[in-house]
């Protein structure tokens, strides 16, 4: 069975960025270099027949670059806990299309449609189920900003969970196709 998701590497001059406010809230989790993505659809476990078809509706996928920058964080929780902190990101409507047209190649293998709002994020930290106090660093960093950085493609990871955590591992590259028609609308 393969884990699966489809992600946005963000440049290494805003992961370094991100990475630089990774500090001060007891019990996270921070996030490393490699772990730094912003995803467009969570898969899960498939086997290797759906992952393989996954691949290919992916690649059918066309849209045009276009730029996004970093923009405040925020916070999720569960039950009144707070789990995860995030870095958010600006405009959304591209992200937006292009997570719907990930959505789309998905459900045509047979997956069934995402159920979840999406909110495009780029996850900083984890915490276990005591939560954690975050006001601090969300106050301290609300204003989070960057300069523009270009979209260009995406890509298909694994992630394997071991005992350090789960790794992200590159599957396939989907780079932006400049054009607006074909492929999966």
């Amino acid at each position: 069975m393969h884990r699966l998701f489809v992600a946005i590497r963000p440049p290494a001059d805003q992961r370094t960025h991100l990475l630089s406010l990774m500090m001060g809230v007891d019990n996270a989790r921070w996030q490393d270099d490699a772990q730094l993505h912003l995803t467009l659809r969570f898969i899960g476990e498939v086997d290797r027949h759906q992952a393989n078809d996954i691949a290919d509706a992916l690649a059918a996928i066309r849209f045009t670059p276009f730029d996004i920058q970093l923009s405040g964080v925020g916070s999720f929780d569960r039950k009144g806990v707070v789990d995860t902190l995030w870095a958010g990101v600006q405009p959304r409507d591209a992200l937006e299309r292009l997570h719907k047209k990930a959505d789309r190649a998905c459900v045509s293998t047979g997956m069934p449609p995402e159920s979840r709002a999406y909110l495009p994020h780029i996850t900083l930290a984890r915490f276990g189920r005591t939560g954690a106090f975050v006001a601090p660093f969300l106050a301290r960093h609300a204003a989070l900003t960057g300069p523009l950085f270009r979209v260009d493609g995406f890509t298909l990871y694994e992630s394997r969970v071991g005992h350090g955590g789960a790794s992200y591992h590159p599957v396939e590259d989907y780079p932006a196709s400049g054009r607006t028609l074909g492929g999966i609308d």
